[in-house]
């Protein structure tokens, strides 16, 4: 192969977030001592992990982070934002309207707030592209870049 057209591998990295809705509202989180946007306001969310689907992996982090069980038949596929930070990220978020169990800190090491707020009057401090995400998806919008130009 001509060296010129060797191929570069990269990795781009698959996050799952949730969209938990109940009477006009969404479930956010406020980080804290993560290293990664501490003091702001984000959702119940996570890398995939080797193995695993964004269903799976949707699953597994609504029950480590909230504390709440979703099925996988009640998940619906709702946004996709491919993002370019310091590296290149592809954002899925999906919603359900159906869980067992009461959304609940269960990572009080990373989380200082757990709060439902109106989908018209997101905090202030909600993380840059998590806003973009939601008014993207408010608008009828699916797919978004951000962070390209």
């Amino acid at each position: 192969m001509n060296n010129r057209f060797k191929m570069i591998a990269f990795k781009m990295i698959a996050s799952s977030y949730l969209f938990l809705l109940k009477d006009g509202r969404i479930l956010l989180s406020l980080r804290s001592q993560t290293g990664y946007e501490d003091g702001n306001y984000s959702l119940p969310a996570g890398h995939v992990e080797d193995g695993e689907t964004l269903i799976g992996c949707l699953i597994r982090e609504a029950k480590e982070e909230i504390g709440i069980d979703i099925d996988k038949n009640d998940i619906s596929l709702v946004y996709v934002m491919h993002r370019k930070e310091t590296d290149i990220r592809m954002d899925f978020f999906f919603t359900t309207t159906k869980w067992a169990g009461t959304p609940t800190n269960c990572e009080p090491q990373k989380c200082d707030d757990l709060s439902w707020f109106a989908l018209n009057a997101l905090p202030e401090n909600t993380v840059g592209y998590i806003r973009a995400a939601i008014e993207g998806w408010r608008k009828g919008e699916i797919y978004q870049e951000r962070g390209w130009d």
